[in-house]
């Protein structure tokens, strides 16, 4: 079993937090996600049972947190 910790401090962790939470709900063939947040940091947890669903799942997480952050500095929040 494969695993990695991704910690991202960020003035949009809220957002972040809203959005991966939802994300890591969902059912991912050879994937468990666990999202968690306290104050400015959000630390989303993999666990995988091979490298391919690890890369996977780390590049559908990393793309969701590009966008949040994306849209939180068009918006202003």
């Amino acid at each position: 079993m494969l695993s990695a910790v991704l910690r991202i401090e960020s003035p949009h962790s809220g957002m972040i937090l809203e959005t991966l939470s939802p994300e890591a709900g969902r059912e991912l063939p050879r994937t468990k996600v666990s999202v968690s947040g306290d104050g400015g940091s959000v630390t989303v947890s993999f666990e995988a049972t091979d490298s391919t669903a690890m890369r996977a799942a780390l590049n559908s997480y990393l793309g969701c947190i590009k966008i949040t952050e994306d849209i939180s500095k068009i918006t202003g929040e």
